[in-house]
């Protein structure tokens, strides 16, 4: 593929455009940050492994007089703690396609959790730059409010009357989906409501998406016992012929067996999987999509790929299980660095 003088030009400003958004909202989240720190003191941020998931209970931020005690015991440390303070949850954002994305993001500590994660879904100056850095779109409407009960393991939402003018019925969609997504589980690949679903299995598979640094999930619904073996050969399969995710495995590559050794998948792959390294980034976010396919079973703890029955070498830490499909400063890092790439790797 060429790109044009013009072609460049324009790709080359869109880089640099990026690059200057991605500039100004660095400098707006310290600003932001450090006026809410002397406005108020929050409790220090737990360790990395004590990390909240999204429906954990978070302890509720002590009052001012609190604070304010604890700091005259503790002195100007507890303050540096308290700006440091951050918690982390899983937004869910949308593609170019209309994919849902969960990515692992790093909010400002604050009390509840899950209304602060749905707040950075909604359409805003701030959580937009935020999802451009990733690729990616908000998906619930400027302005909405958002009234949130979360009692007995039901969570009830009362959402404003902006959700009521969204764009097309696939949007609306995607924002309830987005919303729910904890208990619906990724993006459903077809409509199972004209067979007999009893028969049908789910499994989660994992594709490249072209319009950025992500790896989408999708669950497809199949015959087969819903393992290894068969989430890896629904992989090579590849996603949806009306599908524009992208091959996890090269053209033509066949999977020849998996087999399960003391908490290793050992993949066997046909010849053509050696073409991975083609790939613009190497292969390592199809790499990324077939660890976390085979990991995601009970007793699956680490991946070897063979080629042929041969131990193949796809690269130092690529092959490594990632602690979540997306993170934020990783996919921003990548989709920057992707972009450059683009621009001048061609000729």
């Amino acid at each position: 593929m060429k790109m044009t003088g013009s072609q460049r030009s324009l790709y080359l400003l869109a880089l640099i455009l990026l690059l200057i958004a991605v500039a100004l909202a660095c400098a707006w989240t310290f600003w932001g940050g450090e006026r809410a720190a002397s406005d108020a003191v929050v409790t220090p941020a737990p360790s990395a492994s004590d990390a909240p998931s999204p429906s954990a209970a978070i302890l509720p931020t002590p009052t001012q007089q609190s604070a304010a005690t604890n700091a005259d015991a503790s002195g100007a440390e507890s303050t540096e703690s308290a700006k440091a303070a951050t918690m982390s949850t899983v937004v869910y954002y949308q593609d170019n396609y209309g994919y849902l994305v969960p990515v692992m993001c790093t909010l400002p500590y604050e009390d509840g959790v899950a209304k602060a994660t749905l707040n950075k879904m909604i359409q805003s100056p701030e959580n937009d730059m935020q999802a451009a850095r990733l690729g990616l779109k908000t998906v619930l409407p400027e302005g909405t409010t958002i009234d949130l009960d979360i009692s007995d393991g039901l969570a009830r939402i009362d959402l404003g009357k902006e959700v009521l003018n969204m764009a097309d019925a696939a949007a609306e969609s995607n924002m309830i989906a987005a919303i729910v997504q904890a208990l619906t589980e990724f993006n459903l690949e077809t409509s199972v409501s004209t067979i007999n679903s009893g028969e049908l299995k789910p499994v989660t598979l994992y594709f490249p998406c072209e319009s950025s640094s992500v790896v989408v999930p999708v669950t497809r619904m199949v015959y087969s016992n819903a393992d290894v073996n068969t989430a890896v050969l629904e992989l090579a399969k590849g996603p949806s012929t009306q599908s524009p995710l992208e091959d996890a495995l090269p053209a033509g590559c066949g999977l020849i067996d998996v087999q399960v050794v003391d908490g290793v998948a050992q993949v066997n792959f046909t010849r053509e999987f050696a073409n991975l390294v083609q790939n613009t980034d190497g292969g390592r976010l199809a790499l990324k999509a077939l660890v976390l396919t085979c990991t995601q079973f009970d007793g699956v703890e680490e991946v070897e790929i063979l080629v042929e029955g041969e131990p193949y070498d796809p690269g130092e830490g690529t092959l490594s299980v990632p602690s979540f499909a997306n993170v934020a400063d990783e996919i921003a890092n990548d989709y920057i660095q992707t972009q450059a790439n683009m621009i001048f790797a061609y000729e």
